[in-house]
């Protein structure tokens, strides 16, 4: 009986360690991902792979904290379907303070099943920009540009009616670009939340029911635990590199790196890193509204600089590559005007045309001064050298210079054996040489210290 009686006892506590572990479990985590910056594909892929990675663990909600001053229309279109087909519910929290959703913002704000912004934000200029295929902002007709903005507000007034919003300033924030803070947007029921921090936000929301493709589901957050995660350090790279100033830097880098590289062959290095970053810079481009014809100026400067090296102009093709590759950096991005966050840095421009300057300046110039530099090598390296006669050259001889023998012909008068002679030219294998007592004429090459003299 003592013995039955322990086992149910002990029966009884794992009974309670169970139950116990159940009601933890029942809590569940709440995901918090950082979405900020542009978006563009790499953005899209990370908040899909985000709510993938809360689907999979089982969190009870993922809120997207938000801050972007706008992006792509088809990146854009990828959040908002991944979050319409979300199982977990989704909270976009505009944040931190300072922070906007600008732009495709807006849409992913709406798309979310709860909206919430942190104090000191913003929200809404939702108007579409056509971009033709150099980049540049199209200049479209009336009837077109009718087209594409109805189809802008049908597109977030939908989103409105689905989510219970204000359906009639998300038709203003596309035709009329409006804007507005937190406290309006919370009056005029674009968000349904004011928070200060995301615990705030979850104090806020527990309690809620929202609908997502799996059904009602009523949140249970304010006790949950937060598990915050970011993009992953490849998809922060390859975002980040997105970002024209730092896509204009790569190609800058990769075009000096391969140019060192053709000028010395050998090195490894320079191409090495010239083509990564070449290769960095054409994906980064993929996504940036590029000028062709800024590209190609700035392939052209490249051009008129390795030109130069080889037929050398005094600097001028060099001076004409660097005002190509300026005028090319400057046109290198049409940026509409709905989108400045797309701008080139100017000082970025005016730092590397002119570090570009200096460099291949320098470099054409080494190369100017190595032609110009006597040869001290091979063959040619023997005229002006001194030798000794070792067989009398009358006209021809063998004389020793240079730690050889070679075989001479002598200018002039003949040159007994022992007398010291200048190599003056080259005939085949045989050197034309005078006496050294006589190679007064300035023309002549100048006699160099004896070497090797036996």
């Amino acid at each position: 009986m003592r013995y039955l009686l322990c086992l149910v006892v002990m029966a009884v506590g794992l009974l309670g360690l169970v139950e116990g572990a159940r009601a933890q479990s029942a809590v569940g985590e709440v995901d918090v991902f950082a979405a900020r910056g542009v978006v563009n594909p790499t953005l899209a892929g990370s908040v899909s792979r985000a709510i993938d990675r809360s689907e999979r663990d089982g969190a009870v909600v993922l809120v997207v904290e938000l801050d972007t001053p706008g992006g792509l229309d088809s990146s854009m279109r990828q959040i908002v379907q991944r979050i319409l087909a979300s199982r977990v519910p989704v909270i976009v929290y505009v944040s931190p303070p300072g922070g906007r959703a600008a732009s495709a913002g807006v849409y992913i704000t709406y798309a979310a099943h709860l909206a919430a912004m942190a104090p000191n934000t913003n929200i809404g200029s939702a108007t579409p920009v056509a971009v033709g295929e150099g980049g540049a902002e199209t200049k479209l007709s009336e009837e077109m540009r009718a087209k594409i903005t109805n189809d802008a507000a049908a597109y977030l007034r939908s989103l409105a009616e689905r989510r219970g919003r204000n359906a009639e300033w998300a038709e203003r924030a596309v035709r009329e670009a409006v804007n507005v803070t937190e406290q309006e947007a919370l009056r005029q029921g674009i968000v349904n939340v004011v928070a200060t921090d995301v615990a705030d936000l979850l104090r806020q929301v527990d309690g809620t029911t929202v609908e997502t493709v799996a059904g009602s589901v009523q949140l249970q957050t304010a006790q949950s635990p937060i598990r915050r995660f970011e993009m992953s350090w490849v998809e922060a790279f390859l975002h980040a590199i997105s970002d024209p100033t730092i896509a204009y830097l790569l190609l800058s880098l990769g075009t000096m790196g391969l140019f060192l590289e053709l000028s010395n062959p050998g090195s490894i290095l320079p191409g090495v890193v010239g083509g990564i970053c070449l290769l960095l810079g054409f994906y980064a481009l993929g996504a940036l509204p590029v000028n062709y014809a800024g590209l190609l100026l700035m392939g052209f400067a490249l051009l008129l600089f390795g030109i130069d090296l080889f037929a050398p102009t005094h600097g001028i093709l060099t001076v004409g590559g660097v005002a190509a590759f300026v005028l090319g950096s400057l046109l290198l991005f049409d940026v509409p005007e709905a989108a400045p966050w797309l701008s080139l840095s100017l000082w970025a421009v005016a730092g590397v045309s002119l570090a570009m300057a200096l460099f291949f300046g320098f470099a054409i110039g080494a190369v100017a001064r190595a032609q110009r530099r006597t040869v001290v090598t091979g063959r040619e390296g023997l005229l002006g050298q001194v030798g000794r006669v070792r067989s009398a050259l009358d006209p021809s001889g063998m004389i020793w210079v240079d730690g050889a023998l070679w075989e001479a012909v002598a200018d002039g008068q003949a040159v007994p054996i022992g007398e010291r002679v200048v190599v003056t030219a080259l005939d085949g294998l045989s050197l034309r040489v005078r006496p050294a007592t006589v190679l007064s004429s300035s023309t002549d090459p100048p006699a160099t210290a004896e070497r090797s003299l036996p």
